[in-house]
């Protein structure tokens, strides 16, 4: 991989459906935190990284310790939306996202979001430092 594709974020496409939505065809704000939330399992699974084997084989699992958004212009029913997943810093036991969501018709944001991640032991929920092969990994696309 590319420094340049290295430097580049993630990017998931999702179709607003009507349950992403408010009673004024607008998108929900909760919706915005879900399409987050599948463009970065998307994106790990992009690196051959499925979670449930994750939990199984490493026995760690991510959770969302803060999430501050951003909400700049409403997306609609139907609209075709770009997830971007940008790491914005890498920690002993945690990730933070830079997070984008997009209208593909005119680029325009949508909202933006910075998420932070734990890693945590699957049994007991307690922080778990990231693996190394993990790590690097990560580093790999990041």
């Amino acid at each position: 991989m590319s420094n340049q594709e290295r430097n580049q974020p993630f990017i998931w496409r999702v179709r607003v459906y009507y349950e992403d939505t408010d009673a004024g065809g607008v998108v929900y704000h909760a919706s915005y935190l879900r399409f987050m939330e599948r463009a970065r399992t998307e994106w790990l699974r992009g690196m051959g990284l499925e979670q449930e084997a994750v939990r199984a084989t490493l026995k760690l699992g991510f959770i969302v310790r803060a999430a501050q958004l951003d909400y700049r212009r409403g997306a609609r029913l139907d609209d075709l939306l770009e997830v971007s997943v940008a790491i914005a810093r890498r920690g002993g036991a945690s990730l933070d996202f830079d997070q984008e969501v997009r209208r593909v018709l005119d680029g325009v944001l949508c909202c933006r979001g910075l998420i932070k991640i734990a890693c945590v032991a699957s049994d007991s929920l307690r922080p778990k430092p990231l693996p190394p092969q993990l790590l690097a990994e990560i580093a790999d696309v990041c």
